[in-house]
């Protein structure tokens, strides 16, 4: 395995492990999270 082919695999699987963090950013496990800054005291 030449460095080229080395090259070809590290960039592959970063752009599966960006895609992954995206897809799983985007799953609406967050709603809760997104929604506190406008749950405060309301007088």
């Amino acid at each position: 395995m030449g460095i080229n082919e080395l090259r070809v695999a590290v960039t592959l699987v970063s752009l599966a492990v960006f895609v992954g963090i995206i897809a799983w950013a985007w799953r609406g496990r967050f709603d809760d999270a997104a929604r506190l800054p406008f749950e405060g005291d309301e007088q």
